[in-house]
């Protein structure tokens, strides 16, 4: 049995013992929407339930009848079952306390109705309810409607801004499902401050984007409408407006660019070794054109401008995303970016292309943001030609790298003496192993570099 049916058939026997105590059990949220949307099971494979007429215990009674019971947030009314992907939820109200996302004063409520209980959620295409026995659609909202419609828009006005992670909510809800939200909700999320979300809340919905949209520059194309990219993004902000040079970028200035890159991109994102990544590379990628661009002589030129992002990618990277291995990933694509086109339309040497892999962390990943960034643009470039020259690249550097080579070891029996220089002769050696010298010529000539630098051998 597959996981989905399976979790279906729990949820159906929660509702068959919650019926027996004249409680009801009703499907809610994501899972309503996209079971309305036609979205397969392969794609949303956990069930939300919420569970009404019900004290606490009752529902914990009955959980604790059906299998090992998980209490999530049990002052929140939230539980799961060990081995299966349903979060149970009892009603409840909440109360904004302050700014941040945890300043709600939560209350449960098994009594409160389905009408008050949908109208806590965030928009109305989560706040359709289907009874689980009966399959009835409660829809206070318009949801269903909004869904036909393809907008993503606020359940209230009074509650919406209670979490101000809302407003990412909404970006990336419209980019994932190729939805528009409505104008009365962008103005909403206008006067909401994001300033006291944490760098976790923001990075995941950021990476829902990223990862689960087709076209993931909805998510910053409806934060730029929403006037919020300076909170969290004002790196890609200041992309707004900075030119191109029009021969070779006629799509316009760098945030259309930026925009194009990341879409282009999405056709690669489940070949790289870390799909989140790609994303945040094709993002970030052109940050330093920001402050690189300049018109000499009547053209744009932006020089340098892959250095140029790393430091100014690093920060907007720190402040968002949690992990350093990750962050050292995105930042290793982003210098060498541009390399990979150029080499490929100048058939540059296999040992510039040999040094150019040996130099970044992710080989596959480079060549993958270079394919995006040449097709995220106009003229676009056809990714044939490079895509097969640096795969024969990438295989001849693996080839190259598979060979016998120095090391320490073969200089020190050859009577080097280690000392502060010895990884300098190192590198050396792996300049000639790089430029495909057979190992012992490589290290004849490794010793004379040794013994003219005045080194004793």
């Amino acid at each position: 049995m597959k996981d989905i049916d399976k979790n279906r058939e729990k949820a159906l026997d929660i509702a068959r013992l919650a019926a027996e105590r004249s409680g009801a059990a009703f499907f809610v949220g994501g899972y309503v929407r996209d079971k309305l949307m036609g979205i397969a099971d392969t794609e949303n494979k956990d069930i939300d339930i919420e569970v009404h007429g019900l004290a606490p215990k009752q529902l914990e009674e009955i959980l604790d009848t059906l299998g090992e019971r998980i209490n999530i947030g049990e002052s929140f009314g939230i539980y799961a079952l060990k081995g299966y992907g349903i979060d149970i939820a009892m009603p409840r109200s909440e109360k904004n306390t302050g700014s941040g996302h945890r300043d709600l004063e939560v209350s449960v409520d098994p009594f409160i109705g389905v009408y008050k209980a949908a109208k806590r959620r965030d928009f109305t295409v989560n706040s359709i309810m289907q009874d689980i026995l009966t399959g009835e659609i409660t829809d206070n909202f318009g949801g269903v409607e909004d869904i036909k419609n393809r907008v993503i828009r606020h359940v209230s006005d009074e509650t919406f801004a209670d979490d101000p992670l809302r407003v990412l909510r909404a970006a990336q809800l419209a980019a994932r499902l190729d939805f528009t939200v409505a104008d009365e909700t962008i103005e909403l999320c206008r006067g909401i401050d994001l300033s006291a979300l944490s760098k976790e809340r923001v990075e995941g919905e950021l990476k829902k984007a990223l990862l689960k949209a087709d076209k993931p520059s909805v998510f910053f194309e409806t934060l730029r409408r929403a006037d919020k990219l300076s909170e969290w993004f004002p790196e890609v902000q200041a992309l707004i407006g900075v030119p191109q040079n029009h021969k070779y970028h006629m799509e316009g200035d760098v945030w259309t660019h930026t925009m194009m890159v990341l879409d282009a991109a999405v056709k690669y994102r489940e070949k790289a070794a870390d799909p989140f990544g790609l994303m945040l590379a094709a993002l970030v990628h052109d940050f330093g054109k920001a402050v690189c661009m300049q018109v000499i002589d009547g053209v744009t030129h932006a020089h340098g401008h892959e250095e140029a992002s790393v430091p100014i990618a690093r920060e907007f990277l720190r402040r968002i995303v949690g992990e350093k291995k990750l962050r050292s990933y995105v930042l290793s694509l982003t210098l060498y970016h541009m390399k990979p086109n150029v080499y490929a339309r100048d058939n540059a040497s296999v040992k510039a292309s040999n040094k150019l892999f040996d130099s970044c962390e992710a080989k596959e990943d480079l060549i993958y943001l270079a394919l995006a960034d040449g097709e995220g643009k106009l003229p676009r470039v056809d990714p044939s030609r490079s895509a097969a020259y640096l795969a024969d690249r990438l295989e001849k550097y693996r080839e190259t790298m598979s060979q016998p080579y120095v090391t320490g070891k073969d200089l020190i029996d050859n009577g080097l003496v280690p000392g502060e220089d010895f990884s300098e002769i190192l590198a050396y050696a792996h300049k000639l192993r790089l430029a495909g010298v057979e190992k012992q010529a490589a290290l004849k000539q490794t010793l004379v570099y040794a013994r003219k630098t005045k080194r004793q051998v």
